[in-house]
């Protein structure tokens, strides 16, 4: 199954379970999981297998043809230049973390690799509180602002210009530290079939 296949996944159950007005511990009870894994699912951080994402779908009282019938599986495309404008670029929520804006810009699965690339708004003083994990490296270019970014027990200050690399998996957190708002262009390559 392709990325952006994934990610849509996971951007309807979020959707589906905002409309519903369920909770994120609801919908974990309900279809017997953790919190916590509904929320890695719904951030993009991790996969679901295929029995919890049939006990999640049956949890949010939706047929399986409803659910899926929006989400489209891209072919693979001969062209060699894609263009994406700006008004294009998909805006959505990770982790609830105040003065961050995520912007999705393109998901593609390049040779096996699945990737993801986008824009992430940090406003004056945003930080995250607790740190996170993703299920892939991440490549991140400090297009304006200054950022502190946290991986693991070190600390590294990025300005613009800068550019930083890591393993996800590590525990991670940003901080804008600097006087006016920051942005990044983030890519995720994600691991799959146990790549390491």
């Amino acid at each position: 199954m392709q990325e952006e296949v994934l990610i849509q996944i996971s951007n309807k159950i979020k959707e589906v379970r905002k409309q519903k007005k369920i909770t994120v511990q609801g919908l974990a009870s309900q279809a017997q999981v953790s919190k916590g894994l509904i929320s890695q699912i719904e951030n993009n951080r991790t996969v679901p297998s295929l029995l919890v994402l049939m006990n999640i779908i049956q949890s949010l009282n939706l047929d399986l043809n409803d659910f899926f019938k929006d989400i489209e599986h891209h072919k693979r495309s001969s062209q060699k230049v894609l263009l994406r404008k700006n008004k294009e670029y998909q805006v959505f929520e990770k982790e609830s973390a105040k003065g961050f804006l995520y912007k999705r810009i393109y998901t593609h699965n390049l040779q096996g690799i699945p990737i993801d690339i986008v824009l992430l708004e940090l406003k004056r003083g945003a930080k995250r509180n607790k740190a996170v994990r993703t299920d892939a490296y991440e490549y991140k270019f400090l297009i304006k602002g200054k950022i502190e970014y946290t991986i693991g027990d070190k600390k590294h200050i990025l300005q613009e210009g800068d550019s930083l690399f890591f393993d996800g998996r590590v525990e991670h957190k940003p901080a804008n530290i600097g006087t006016s708002e920051a942005l990044l262009l983030v890519v995720y390559f994600f691991l799959t079939d146990g790549k390491k």
